[in-house]
């Protein structure tokens, strides 16, 4: 037990100098392709080969077995471009008072540097009943079609993932999907001071309204209902013009108890708008309550929750528990930081839970 303490230590502190090389190197989303070569020199280092497509990395458990099921440890190095409320440099590494600065420190920099750790630590190990995969990825801040959506047809079966994301180490069991949907309603254009046309803009507020009020029946028991907003409306040229087409978007975040496709049905049967959804992509994600991994995290006190936001786990075919240090509030926030004791205490958990699994 002391033994596994020196490590974890030692990896925490190698985690920690890793981020701090990851926030001061830019990596924008589709502009990864520094931060990928301080990865890769990372794995070079410990002499660990790896794979890598465009600006993605990923590697295996040094006695990989095809017989054996494969867990998949997910998170992202991208961020996104910081706001005008920063006060100190995003791309300068600060600690200060046990807090680590840095545009990307929480997310998902963290998560990510922190299963880098936690996949050394099982690297050699010849006991696991499961083979172990790091996946390094990009463009998850902008659900990107060069990021892990690329990574996935070049691993074997995944039996679940663990996806790196601030949780503050809690177990986001379920995920909402995402549906961008845009929507146009048509009419005809006329003089305003005339009975004249056919307003787009009151068709199009028929259909918000029902937006607004309906209710999707099945109410998901770790998300709750189907959330729908309106987000965006355009309509009209000038002020004495009917408009003749109105444009709005909704953003509707589906639970696991729809497909999107049954979603996009009910909504095009229920509005007179013309609806094409952006992509079906992003799906609903979840793991069983009794999973071992879960049972796992349980077992160490954490709580379960359906989260609300979207990652790359609307990707992944499989099985899939998102959980990483930090907290969900600060990302995309000015002056970004992650706690370092943090990082320690998620590298620890990350461990202690998987040991419950692959050496049982």
């Amino acid at each position: 037990m002391v033994n596994t303490a020196k490590n974890i230590k030692v990896l925490s502190e190698q985690a920690v100098a890793l981020l701090k090389n990851l926030i001061e190197t830019p990596s924008f989303s589709k502009e990864e392709a520094n931060t990928a070569v301080l990865i890769a020199e990372f794995f070079k280092a410990k002499n660990i080969p790896f794979q890598q497509k465009k600006n993605n990395i990923w590697a295996y458990n040094l006695h990989f077995d095809q017989a054996k099921p494969t867990i998949l440890l997910n998170s992202h190095h991208d961020t996104v471009k910081p706001n005008k409320s920063w006060t100190l440099d995003p791309f300068k590494a600060i600690v200060e008072k046990g807090k680590l600065y840095g545009l990307g420190s929480n997310d998902a920099g963290g998560c990510l540097v922190s299963l880098i750790a936690t996949f050394c630590y099982f690297f050699e190990r010849e006991d696991l009943t499961y083979n172990i995969a790091i996946a390094t990825t990009a463009e998850e801040e902008i659900s990107g079609k060069e990021g892990l959506e690329i990574v996935v047809p070049e691993l074997p079966d995944i039996s679940f993932a663990i996806v790196g994301e601030p949780t503050e180490m809690q177990l986001a069991v379920a995920e909402k999907g995402l549906l961008v949907l845009d929507c146009t309603a048509a009419g005809k254009s006329g003089h305003a001071a005339r009975e004249e046309g056919d307003n787009a803009i009151y068709k199009a507020l028929k259909d918000i309204s029902w937006i607004t009020q309906y209710q999707f029946p099945k109410v998901s028991p770790t998300l709750g209902p189907i959330k729908m907003s309106v987000t965006i409306i355009n309509a009209g040229t000038q002020h004495n013009v009917i408009p003749d087409a109105c444009t709005f978007t909704i953003d509707v975040r589906v639970t696991d108890q729809y497909e999107l496709e049954e979603v996009i049905t009910v909504i095009q049967a229920n509005i007179q708008s013309e609806v094409v959804a952006r992509s079906i992509r992003l799906r609903p994600s979840s793991i069983a309550m009794d999973h071992p991994i879960v049972q796992q995290g349980l077992k160490l006190g954490r709580a379960a929750y359906g989260s609300p936001t979207t990652s790359d786990q609307a990707l992944l075919d499989c099985p899939s528990l998102k959980m990483g240090p930090g907290q969900s509030a600060r990302s995309h926030s000015a002056d970004e930081f992650i706690y370092l004791h943090e990082i320690e205490e998620g590298i620890t958990q990350y461990i202690t839970m998987l040991e419950g699994v692959v050496t049982h």
